[in-house]
Parts: C-alpha cells; sequence; structure tokens
C-alpha cells in the first residue's frame, strides 16, 4: 500500500484476510509433504526440505502467479467500480510475491533448524538419564541420503 500510495481501509483489511488463508495453505501443504517424505521414505530433514521445496515450488508458483495476475485488472482499477477494490487487490498480489519467497525459503530453514534443535535437545536427554531410548537416535548428519538426487521428483 505504501508503494502505490494506497491508504489502508476496509477492503485492504479484506485482501489481508485472503493473503492468510493462502499463505499458511502454502506453508501447511510444504511441510506436510516434509513429514510425510521423513516418514514414508525415511529421509533426513535437510533430504525432505530439499525434496519438497523441489516438488512443492510448482504448484507454490501456480497459484501465486494465477492469483497475482488474476488481480491485475483490479489492481489497476479498470472498470467501473475498480477504485473502490483496488486496495484489496493490491494488498494480495504484494503479499502474495512476499510470501512467496517466506514460504519457499523461510519456512523450510526454520523447520530445518527447528528439528535440529529438538534432536540435540532430545539426545542430550538420553545421554543425562543414561538410559538408551526404545529407539536409538541418529546422528542427522549420517542420515544424508542420496534419494533425493536419484528420484528429484
Amino acid at each position: 500500500l505504501h508503494v502505490t500510495g494506497t491508504t489502508f481501509n476496509v477492503n485492504s483489511y479484506i485482501g489481508i484476510i485472503l493473503l492468510v488463508g493462502i499463505v499458511v495453505n502454502n506453508a501447511i501443504v510444504l511441510v506436510d509433504y516434509i513429514n510425510l517424505k521423513m516418514r514414508e521414505e525415511g529421509l533426513s530433514v535437510v533430504d525432505a526440505v530439499v525434496l519438497a521445496g523441489r516438488t512443492r515450488l510448482r504448484p507454490i508458483l501456480m497459484t501465486t502467479l494465477t492469483t497475482v495476475l488474476a488481480l491485475v485488472p483490479l489492481a489497476l482499477a479498470w472498470g467501473e467500480g475498480g477504485e473502490i477494490q483496488a486496495p484489496m487487490a493490491r494488498v494480495v498480489i504484494g503479499g502474495l510475491l512476499t510470501s512467496m519467497l517466506v514460504t519457499l525459503v523461510l519456512i523450510p530453514v526454520l523447520y530445518a533448524t527447528v528439528r535440529e534443535r529438538a534432536w540435540r535437545k532430545a539426545h542430550a536427554r538420553e545421554t543425562a538419564a543414561g538410559a538408551p531410548a526404545t529407539e536409538p537416535l541418529q546422528d542427522p548428519a549420517s542420515l544424508q541420503s542420496d534419494r533425493v538426487r536419484e528420484n528429484p521428483l
């Protein structure tokens, strides 16, 4: 809104609500796919993040670009009454383009970092207790596999 000189109003707020729904859906689908690959194929966190990023890149780009392209005429305020709905379209366009990078870069990095810290904390707790867990923990670096390079999609 700042870039286009548009004021914040009710339609802008509606655009933010719409934007949150789309962004959260993209992030959930990406994280769910990471968990699925780790569980089903036994991939490490890093391998699962890379594979999920490759696999989900196209659908996330398609969702973002189709929505952005559909809202361009509305953002340009073409037609009768277009200037009333233009703030909503501008919010959604700017937010989707920004959130696409967040979803494809920041979310996977944060997810891998949090999983790694959780693993280290569980490993430290197991070592301090002196009792082995029912399932021995493996070092994440030793879990690196070639499955991602063998089958990129």
